[in-house]
């Protein structure tokens, strides 16, 4: 397996069902955490994860808390763009987690506090965009994953 996707709180299904799409693609699993600003049964989700859906492994959990604590033990990083490391920096490994915050505001401030030495951000030259789209910066960081890994 490539890398396990973190979605903390997504708000928008079509930037999920199109992560969901890359997750299969490049051998991830998805974990979802809530609360969700849709269904999943959305139809928005099902059409940007096309019929792949049914093929993707998928994990939920109720809060971040919840979701802290079942993988404790896991490697983890966080994105953000108020991280200072940049994601080229990631040491990356097989299985780690990669956890994206919630599209209209991230990752809570203290948890990027709290992981500060395990914190990525992809940078952005404009001070006129504050980020980028939730389902490009997946892309970004996991293919960036697995031209290091392969």
């Amino acid at each position: 397996m490539g890398f396990n996707i973190v979605l903390v709180e997504p708000e928008i299904p079509n930037n999920t069902g199109n992560i969901g799409r890359l997750s299969l693609a490049a051998g991830c699993k998805l974990h979802l955490v809530k609360p969700f600003g849709f269904e999943l049964n959305d139809k928005r989700v099902k059409r940007a994860g096309l019929d792949y859906w049914k093929h993707l492994s998928v994990s939920t959990y109720e809060n971040l808390d919840d979701f802290l604590f079942k993988n404790k033990d896991e490697k983890m990083v966080f994105l953000s763009s108020k991280s200072e490391n940049i994601y080229s920096t990631i040491a990356f490994e097989k299985n780690m987690f990669l956890v994206f915050g919630k599209e209209s505001v991230g990752l809570n401030a203290d948890l990027i506090l709290n992981n500060k030495s395990n914190s990525f951000k992809i940078p952005i030259y404009s001070k006129k965009v504050r980020s980028l789209n939730l389902a490009n910066a997946v892309s970004i960081v996991v293919y960036e994953g697995l031209k290091k890994l392969y």
